[in-house]
């Protein structure tokens, strides 16, 4: 599979110098979680941030192409003048795992038309281990090279899912705790749809309302090319903010048990 524009290419490039500049931060709290200022996104930035997300702009300024960038610490910038395609990007996805050395964080990057309309490609790759994810608009779904699709698991007893609902709407994720086998809270949203679009996940489920385009775009375009279900946590299709102010909910699932999930959260 070649993408077109180079897309896994460019992505590539940015996910090594990403993970070129955090290697000697990973693991190191004082120096990774120090607090360097405020987000687009109104959260604040942890240094190990912002050095990832430095390293990629470089890398996507040398590409020379004009380019929409939305990014979680610095919001939007266009590079040029006339963007011929948008990046959405998250540098750092699970920051507090690389901050504690926790191996489970991520580059995402999703390529989209210039106005974010259509997202054609994703691409997540684990900084920690050996996983490189990534999806092109109808040419299916990959890791490490390989065709990957979500599990067969219909039975509600038999799911391994994560799921996010506390503090927020914790009483809506409540249903999900007595009617499901386990559930785990990995701490990195992109890596978590990957893994229900390659199988180690039945589903992944957030109430909190508190999801971000850059956490999403590229994890539920894989998941979807994967072959599974992604909506809101009524059952609509997902509408992906233009910002990285908004919020949005959603449940994503192997397809098969999406129906059951999105009856429990209503408390049919």
């Amino acid at each position: 599979m070649t993408p077109n524009f180079n897309f896994l290419d460019l992505c590539r490039e940015a996910s090594n110098a990403a993970s070129d500049v955090i290697i000697d931060l990973v693991g190191n709290s004082q120096k990774a979680g120090a607090i360097v200022g405020m987000g687009a996104d109104g959260t604040p930035t942890a240094k190990i941030d912002l050095v990832a997300e430095d390293a990629i702009i470089e890398v996507l300024k040398a590409d020379g192409r004009s380019i929409r960038v939305i990014s979680e610490e610095l919001g939007e910038k266009v590079l040029g003048d006339s963007p011929e395609f948008s990046l959405i990007l998250d540098p750092l996805d699970g920051t507090y795992n690389a901050v504690v050395g926790i191996p489970f964080y991520n580059v995402s990057i999703a390529a989209a038309s210039p106005d974010l309309s259509e997202i054609c490609f994703g691409y997540v790759r684990n900084l920690a281990v050996e996983e490189e994810y990534f999806a092109e608009t109808g040419k299916g779904a990959y890791l490490n090279g390989k065709t990957i699709e979500p599990t067969k698991n219909t039975d509600l007893q038999k799911l391994c899912i994560s799921a996010y609902g506390y503090r927020k709407n914790a009483a809506r994720g409540r249903k999900l705790q007595s009617n499901i086998r386990r559930i785990r809270v990995l701490g990195s949203v992109a890596l978590e749809l990957c893994y229900v679009a390659s199988g180690k996940l039945d589903a992944y489920v957030d109430v909190r309302n508190a999801l971000r385009v850059t956490d999403i775009a590229a994890g539920q375009l894989i998941l979807k090319e994967a072959g599974g279900a992604v909506t809101d946590s009524f059952g609509k299709p997902l509408d992906l903010p233009v910002n990285v102010v908004k919020r949005v909910e959603m449940v994503a699932s192997n397809g098969h048990v999406h129906r059951k999930l999105l009856q429990l959260l209503s408390g049919e």
